[in-house]
């Protein structure tokens, strides 16, 4: 009687410990379930900057032409202008930074400096951004930053007819690549002129959306390379602004470093 007894009891035993087993086992797969899951949704992205210095210039208008002609000439002109476009305006300038291994508390256990610096820099209307869906800028997103800034699609100097080009290098947004020229793109302009149209032109700016049609303007960082002025710079950036509103524009800005 004994005996069966121990036996039932070693068996009890065993059916524990093998229902324990199994329980570990269930738990360390869902445990690698949620790591893989947490794993699968970091990804590098595009970062806000420190704004280390700021200088801010406008266009001087130019002085009045004299002429001077005899009563009772006739005098056929051709008058020659630029103006300054108050729908668009330039931000340029240098980046540098550096890589770190942050924390979720911006605590760096490690960081590497970047002596050459490259990657894209990025600008926006919209305070967030959801970098996991980027692609090119379709022409409907496109009209409606046009509208919400109060350009006429007739005017000259659209963002649309602004980037009528898709001519621009490969690049990467996160873990998105962006195909060479596949999306809208221009080049700014090197020492006042007008660069070719080819995909190896330096200061590139490419319009991209994210998966809830916000645009973006990204421009390709090239370091230390002439600009629009014959100056040394890392980047050159020209975004719409809305000539018709008393304050200006905020735009929010974003690096990525690669």
């Amino acid at each position: 009687m004994i005996n069966n007894e121990d036996n039932r009891i070693e068996k009890n035993d065993n059916l524990v410990k093998k229902l324990f087993a199994i329980n570990n086992i269930f738990l360390i797969l869902l445990l690698s379930l949620l790591g893989l899951t947490i794993l699968s949704n970091v990804y590098a992205i595009p970062v806000g900057p420190t704004i280390i210095f700021n200088s801010t210039t406008n266009g001087s208008p130019t002085p009045a032409a004299q002429i001077t002609t005899y009563g009772g000439s006739f005098t056929t002109l051709v008058l020659n202008v630029t103006g300054e476009d108050y729908r668009w305006k330039a931000y340029i300038g240098n980046v540098t930074g550096k890589l770190a291994l942050d924390d979720a508390t911006g605590k760096a256990i490690f960081d590497w400096s970047v002596a050459s610096v490259t990657g894209e820099v990025y600008a926006t209307r919209n305070t967030s951004i959801d970098w996991s869906t980027i692609a090119c800028a379709d022409n409907t997103t496109i009209n409606n930053e046009d509208i919400a800034l109060n350009m006429s699609l007739s005017a000259p100097d659209t963002i649309n007819k602004t980037f009528v080009n898709k001519v621009h290098k490969s690049f990467y947004v996160g873990t998105t690549l962006i195909q060479n020229s596949t999306c809208k793109a221009v080049a700014t302009y090197v020492n006042g002129t007008a660069q070719s149209v080819t995909e190896n032109a330096v200061f590139q700016e490419i319009l991209l959306k994210d998966g809830t049609s916000k645009l973006i303007y990204s421009t390709l960082i090239n370091q230390n390379t002439t600009g629009y002025n014959n100056q040394k710079y890392d980047f050159q950036l020209i975004v719409a602004e809305n000539e018709y509103q008393a304050s200006p524009t905020t735009y929010y800005l974003y690096v990525e470093l690669v």
